[in-house]
Formats: structure tokens, C-alpha cells, sequence
């Protein structure tokens, strides 16, 4: 029997990345998936790549900064599938680089609202649905920045600190619930975002020497540890913080 089988899970972000690769592996795993996104034409082709691996899969555009876009998300997902028992909220934005006195006002809300009120705003409409399904399982993407700092992305390493806290309290508040919610933070991860062609070679030579593997991620990785908390197998797993981050926080 695959490990999510009879299972409803929502992945934001889930258009490309990890939240791609998490949909896909989830779907393989027998779990009926919401792709989430606010691209629609590429959310839906990952919904159709799930469909020819021969999944069930929903697209719903949602912008996670929105409650009541993220209310919609649950709701349709209800509606399609007839429960939730699985969410990972992945969205999340980069900020710009800038000192902390120098950071605009509107980029600090920005990156708040989708990163931090986003997962919040998930949370609030995920667990209600979660406990009518008789538990389940609540997945955060923070990174390794929601554990250390890093120069000028103040408003970004708030964030992820934010969302492990969360996590945590949301952990401590729900266990009685049968809801587990646990974070992951990844380290550098070779996206469309992050990647030699958009950052330049020698920048991204200058991250992978970073982290202990030296090498950056791959969206997948994330993902099968994204897997294994929403699996039966992490049944004892709750207000958790798992860096999935080739040894960075190590270095």
C-alpha cells in the first residue's frame, strides 16, 4: 500500500520547485493533491503531469497573503476530494537586499504577509477540516534562515524565524487534535530562482561552499522529507524543526 494512500493534501507553491515536486510525489504516493498557485497555466500542468502518472489532482488559484483566497483553497478542496488530511504550505517570496534601515516599508509587508501571515492564514482554515477528518498532518517550508540570520534579508529571515515559532505553538495547540504540524527549512536549493543562469556562476560556487556537501539541493530532496511528516511514519513527530540543508547549519 503507498504511504498517503486515501489521503487529501494541499501543496501552495505548487506550481514549480519544491512545491512541484512535492505535489507530484505525493501524488505518486497515492495522496489526492489541490495544486496551489497564483501561476495558473503552470499549476495546471503540473495537475495534468499528475494525471498521466495516473493521479487525482485539483488545481486552485490562491494567493496565500489572502484568508480569504486561502478559506477557497480549503473549501474547494473539501468539495473536490471530501476531506484534508495534509497541508504544506510552501509559498513564500525572496525579499530584496538591503540593510534593515534601508529596507522599504512595502517590501518588509510583503514578504510578511506571504511568508509569515500566509502560513498563518493556511493553518486557520487547514486544521478546522483536519480535525473533521480525524487528524493530520501540517507541513511548514521555513529555511535554514528561520534558524540563523543572514546579511541584508532581514525581512526574509524574520519570516521563517516567524513560521517556526508558529509551528511550534500551532503544534503544542493542535496535538490533542491528532494534528501534527512540523516545519522543514531547506537549504539552498537549485530552482528556476536560484540557479547558475540567474545568479551567475561564481555566486552560486560561492553558496554551495556553504553547506558542508558542497552543493546545492535539488527540489526533491525537500520533498521526500515533506513525504515522510505526512506519512503515518512520522507518527511521533510533532513541533519539529527539520533542516533538509547539505550540512549548512553545521558549518
Amino acid at each position: 500500500m503507498k504511504s498517503l494512500e486515501n489521503k487529501v493534501a494541499i501543496v501552495t507553491g505548487a506550481a514549480s520547485g519544491i512545491g512541484k515536486e512535492t505535489a507530484l510525489l505525493f501524488a505518486k504516493e497515492g495522496a489526492k493533491v489541490t495544486v496551489s498557485d497564483i501561476n495558473e497555466e503552470a499549476g495546471n500542468k503540473v495537475v495534468e503531469e499528475i494525471k498521466g502518472l495516473g493521479g487525482e489532482a485539483i488545481f486552485v488559484k490562491a494567493n496565500t497573503a489572502s484568508a480569504e483566497d486561502q478559506q477557497n483553497l480549503v473549501a474547494k478542496t473539501v468539495a473536490a476530494f471530501g476531506g484534508l488530511h495534509i497541508a504544506v504550505n510552501n509559498a513564500g517570496v525572496g525579499s530584496a537586499f538591503a540593510r534593515v534601515a534601508d529596507v522599504e516599508v512595502s517590501d518588509w509587508q510583503r514578504v510578511i504577509d506571504i511568508n509569515l501571515t500566509g502560513v498563518f492564514y493556511g493553518m486557520k482554515y487547514q486544521i478546522p477540516e483536519m480535525i473533521k477528518s480525524k487528524g493530520g498532518s501540517v507541513i511548514n517550508v521555513a529555511s535554514i534562515l528561520g534558524q540563523v540570520a543572514f546579511q541584508g534579508s532581514s525581512a526574509y529571515v524574520a519570516s521563517k524565524h516567524g513560521v517556526v515559532g508558529l509551528t511550534k505553538t500551532g503544534a503544542l495547540d493542535h496535538a490533542l487534535d491528532n494534528v501534527r504540524v512540523n516545519a522543514i527549512g531547506p537549504g539552498f536549493i537549485y530552482t528556476g530562482l536560484v540557479n547558475e543562469g540567474t545568479m551567475g556562476k561564481e555566486t552560486i560556487q560561492a553558496l554551495e561552499q556553504k553547506h558542508a556537501l558542497h552543493r546545492l539541493g535539488q527540489p526533491v530532496e525537500v520533498a521526500e522529507l515533506a513525504l515522510w511528516l505526512a506519512s503515518d511514519k512520522s507518527s511521533f513527530v510533532t513541533g519539529a524543526y527539520y533542516p533538509v540543508d547539505g550540512g549548512y547549519l553545521a558549518m
